[in-house]
């Protein structure tokens, strides 16, 4: 039988008994050993090789890493009820501005939707754990800013922001009716005040 790196060996328990995703920082301090004495990266590449294929996968969501179900085999522990609560249209149009232009306040978030929304549809979000207080804008007011979480990346299947899916994609699938609308006005808004202020000029 072929021995096992101890290292890959430690890696893989501390990721398998963490109940969130890790970062390599956090993974390293877990395994107990300093930066530069043993490769994190190349430990936890190891891993996602060997586990390819398999019923289970070791997967990276941003900047963290965390065993997951295989995608293909998700439906054999989708449980037959549905979730007692559903996001709201509001809270759905809300999650998406965020996502697609965080950090963002709230008074950002009610100008690309045209209308307010409520504390509630934040504190859904954040109760749910996929969208967090990302600071203060540093204008009159230092109003919150808001941002997602690894937390959504994981739910919602994406490594990165970057694998979000484009607004030519959206508006195919008819998913961002009304806000694809108020966000191509901003953009034409944007557009016609450079114009205007290079024509001041």
């Amino acid at each position: 039988m072929t021995e096992i790196d101890p290292t890959i060996r430690a890696v893989e328990a501390v990721l398998f008994a963490s109940p969130d995703p890790m970062s390599i920082e956090s993974i390293r301090a877990h395994v107990g050993v300093t930066k530069g004495a043993v490769d994190i990266r190349a430990a936890l590449e190891t891993l996602e090789a060997h586990y390819a294929g398999r019923g289970i996968a070791l997967v990276r969501r941003g900047d963290r890493w965390h065993f997951q179900t295989a995608p293909d085999l998700a439906h054999l522990l989708r449980r037959d009820r549905e979730e007692a609560r559903r996001l709201s249209r509001a809270g759905i149009e809300t999650l998406a501005i965020i996502a697609y232009h965080e950090p963002v306040s709230r008074a950002e978030i009610e100008a690309i939707r045209g209308v307010a929304i409520s504390k509630g549809t934040l504190d859904v979000l954040m109760e749910a754990g996929w969208v967090r207080p990302a600071g203060r804008r540093e204008v009159p007011g230092r109003p919150l800013i808001y941002a997602t979480t690894p937390a959504f990346l994981q739910h919602f299947g994406l490594t990165t922001r970057r694998d979000l899916p484009g607004i030519e994609d959206l508006r195919a699938a008819g998913l961002l009716d009304p806000v694809d609308l108020a966000l191509e006005r901003m953009e034409d808004e944007d557009d016609r005040g450079a114009t205007e202020s290079r024509t001041d000029d």
